[in-house]
């Protein structure tokens, strides 16, 4: 079966870029109705917003920080005031901040905690509340990551956050399997984003250099593509995908476990 979501409303997060606008782009392609984005860098998502509208998909844009805890309410009221429904959600939206178990701080910890799990359980809350009263079903994505088995030192607190995203999504789906909502998870693997490019980049200070020398590292000889992340959300939220329901999914290079 092809991965379409024919008619559906879809509502991303994070989607001014990276994983979560080729999501948002992957998803409009596949078929569907309406798209609401958000992210917060306001003119970035209305150019998103207005090229995917231009190919045929009604797409609205609103800018939100998710560090706000009224946020998440406020995206899942806009996308129901535009187009009457939540039929898909991806969390997509995320911080990378290091912060090791020594080093990181209070701040630190709030900050991430805020953005990649208090958000996403609140957009979940939210769009299961609507999707329960549509009486539909639905499908939800929650991108992780692969640090949530454990995740390297200096992203300890990270880490911590996939960590609790994936218990949540696990959570989440088994209580709501007789809702007909399905709630998946991608642990993604070290994946070439705009994003990572500024993280190796400049705040590392690796230089340009950087990804070159990543690529070589690989077994495949290269980062993942945003865009392979993308084409399996949308198998995830598509009915292609079938009754599954509470997969973590790792989307690596690497076997977790393997010795080597």
């Amino acid at each position: 079966m092809e991965a379409r979501i024919e008619g559906k409303v879809a509502l991303v997060t994070g989607a001014t870029q990276g994983i979560g606008r080729a999501t948002a782009e992957c998803i409009a392609r596949s078929g569907a109705a309406g798209l609401m984005l958000t992210g917060r860098d306001a003119a970035r998502g209305r150019a998103v917003a207005a090229e995917i509208s231009a190919g045929g998909v009604a797409t609205e844009f609103l800018a939100a920080e998710l560090s706000d805890p009224a946020a998440p309410s406020a995206i899942v009221a806009a996308c129901l005031a535009r187009f009457g429904r939540i039929d898909l959600l991806v969390n997509a939206a995320g911080l990378t901040d290091r912060a090791s178990v020594v080093e990181g701080s209070v701040e630190d910890w709030d900050r991430l905690f805020a953005v990649n799990a208090r958000a996403p359980f609140l957009l979940m809350q939210g769009a299961i509340d609507a999707m329960r009263r549509q009486g539909k079903g639905g499908a939800i994505v929650n991108i992780l990551s692969m640090n949530s088995h454990c995740g390297t030192p200096e992203l300890a607190i990270y880490s911590a956050t996939k960590g609790a995203l994936a218990t949540l999504t696990r959570n989440a789906a088994h209580a709501h399997r007789f809702d007909r909502i399905r709630v998946n998870g991608i642990n993604v693997g070290w994946a070439d984003t705009p994003a990572e490019r500024m993280m190796q980049a400049v705040t590392l200070g690796q230089g340009e250099g950087w990804l070159a020398a990543a690529n070589a590292s690989l077994p495949f000889g290269r980062l993942l593509a945003a865009e392979e992340v993308a084409n399996l959300a949308v198998f995830l939220l598509s009915d292609a995908s079938g009754p599954m329901t509470g997969a973590l999914i790792d989307q690596e290079q690497r076997v977790t476990g393997a010795n080597v």
